[in-house]
């Protein structure tokens, strides 16, 4: 699985004109399942991101995690994480995974994040969505279940 994770101060979805999520101070991931990807790929990146000290404590420093300070998680999927884009140049997404194994891991994650006492809004799965966010920072990290990067 693929993650790109930003700290942001709000996000919202929106579907057909129609806010369908929303999040405060948190952070916003865009997740993309692969092929290959199981359930120790979901439970490895909420694990990681739930804990990932990317907030800064009173002295500037990141130091604190999401839990640490009780933030609010938006995760919307985004299959073009695995588009290869290193041949060609149209995006190959055969690597990407199905889209029944790819929701079934997606709403895995999602369940384990709130099972870790997290809140989270999620976006609409295979729909065109609307994503708004403040970046805070800005910073935005990029995790692999694999480990690739």
């Amino acid at each position: 699985m693929r993650a790109v994770v930003q700290l942001t101060d709000n996000a919202s979805v929106t579907v057909d004109d129609q806010e369908i999520a929303a999040a405060g101070t948190g952070l916003t991931v865009f997740l993309g399942v692969g092929q290959e990807d199981t359930e120790l790929d979901a439970n490895y990146l909420a694990e990681k991101i739930v804990n990932l000290r990317i907030f800064p404590d009173e002295a500037g420093k990141m130091n604190l995690s999401l839990k640490d300070i009780k933030g609010e998680l938006l995760v919307v999927s985004q299959f073009t994480l695995y588009g290869d884009c290193r041949k060609g140049r149209r995006p190959s997404f055969d690597t990407a995974a199905p889209p029944r194994a790819a929701i079934a891991l997606y709403e895995y994650f999602v369940t384990l994040c709130r099972d870790m006492g997290v809140s989270v809004a999620c976006g609409k799965f295979q729909a065109e969505m609307i994503v708004r966010l403040t970046n805070h920072g800005p910073v935005t990290m990029l995790l692999d279940s694999k480990r690739l990067f």
